[in-house]
């Protein structure tokens, strides 16, 4: 099979890598629009479990991203002058530009072409030029392919209520790290985690409010990070935030996060995968992992029967839906949980009224659809409860996905 991938970012790369290990013969290209080394980001988040998918999908590239990568198991979230540390889950975290070389490597070994600095334009694969039997569209939240076709793939996007900023320091956090800073104007808040031995991502929110009062708005990017360095000196402990660099009176590179669906991942031949396909809330951490799946599932779906359907026929329209469909019904929960956490977010003084003890373990607590409907106080003390009695524990299990799926529902209707 003839393969174009469009967006040479994880979901793309690891896609050429998966369909070259089951069998080298397909002709695999993967077009990346940006110049090599021009990535943007500091670093990037996952979970123990998905070094076990990637070591069963391709144990080389596994071991390289693990070598590469940092750990840490601590929360940590300072309030009030006050400092609490939660022991949780070990997560990794590695450099984004380290983890697409070694992608790209990885792909080159393996005999895919990796072309940057040139984008494959919808006009172009529309029209066959390209002569793909699969175009695999890994162009991101903002995807040319699938916005040529918006009304086919049935997008549609939400745009969340906060602002926020990537940053990056050289501050070097042994947890993941939460400040939360309050100003005359409203809270701010950052969430900062470590990416290599020598540097950590910073992600910086607040709410509307707050970010006009203090100015941000309004403020290059140089103004902002000054501002922003002494607002979270607490964590920083004199060292440097970084931007894009965009020059001298460049302004800063505010976001508004785009919750992004579609009605279905695929049109003739185009598939979407990864960011261009579905996006989750940053603050779970679970983008680049989700992108990867996403490769692995599509691979899957693709050699189900042993060797990939022809270009054009019934078989990679039933791959490409059985491939859909099972992406949708494992993204189910992890979407859930993203939309909980942005709202908490977005209802943090709700939270920030607590003990700084009792507000991080409620801050532990943001993925419950059960949250948001009772109050803190009451919830903090039920969940306690529940985790000493097995009753209350095997309630709260069955209640919480009744509830979000009920309440799913009523908001799509």
């Amino acid at each position: 099979m003839k393969v174009v991938c469009v967006g040479g970012g994880p979901a793309g790369l690891y896609f050429s890598i998966l369909m070259k290990l089951r069998d080298g013969g397909h002709d695999i290209t993967v077009y990346e629009r940006d110049p090599a080394g021009s990535t943007y980001g500091w670093g990037v988040t996952y979970w123990a479990g998905l070094l076990d998918k990637l070591r069963a999908g391709d144990p080389v590239s596994a071991r390289a991203v693990e070598d590469a990568s940092v750990r840490w198991s601590d929360g940590v979230a300072h309030l009030r002058g006050a400092t609490t540390r939660h022991h949780g889950d070990e997560g990794f975290g590695i450099g984004r530009h380290r983890l697409l070389d070694l992608l790209a490597g990885r792909a080159r070994d393996l005999g895919v072409r990796v072309v940057h600095g040139r984008e494959a334009e919808p006009g172009e694969i529309a029209d066959g030029a390209a002569g793909a039997g699969l175009v695999v569209a890994a162009d991101g939240v903002r995807s040319a392919l699938r916005t040529r076709w918006a009304g086919h793939f049935g997008t549609e996007v939400a745009i969340g209520r906060n602002p926020y900023i990537w940053l990056g320091t050289t501050q070097v956090f042994d947890a993941f790290t939460f400040s939360f800073v309050e100003t005359p104007h409203g809270w701010i808040w950052c969430y900062a985690y470590r990416f290599s031995a020598d540097a950590s991502t910073v992600v910086v929110e607040c709410a509307p409010e707050t970010w006009r009062g203090l100015g941000l708005d309004r403020r290059t990017e140089a103004e902002g990070l000054a501002l922003l360095g002494d607002l979270f000196s607490d964590v920083l402990e004199g060292h440097p935030l970084t931007g894009r660099g965009g020059g001298a009176g460049a302004p800063a590179q505010w976001l508004a996060f785009r919750t992004l669906t579609n009605r279905t991942w695929h049109r003739g031949n185009v598939v979407l995968l990864g960011d261009a396909a579905h996006t989750t809330h940053y603050s779970i951490g679970a983008g680049t992992s989700l992108a990867l799946e996403d490769a692995l599932a599509l691979t899957a779906s693709l050699h189900a029967g042993g060797a990939a359907p022809a270009a054009g026929g019934a078989g990679l329209d039933a791959a490409l839906t059985r491939y859909e469909n099972v992406r949708r019904a494992e993204l189910l929960s992890v979407q859930s949980a993203a939309r909980y956490s942005a709202r908490w977010y977005e209802e943090l003084p709700r939270y920030l009224r607590l003990p700084p003890e009792r507000m991080f373990a409620l801050l532990g607590q943001r993925h419950s659809p059960l949250l948001p409907y009772v109050p803190p106080q009451l919830y903090y003390r039920l969940d306690s409860a529940a985790g000493r009695i097995e009753s209350l524990r095997r309630l709260k299990r069955w209640l919480g996905p009744r509830l979000a799926g009920s309440l799913h529902a009523r908001a799509r209707s």
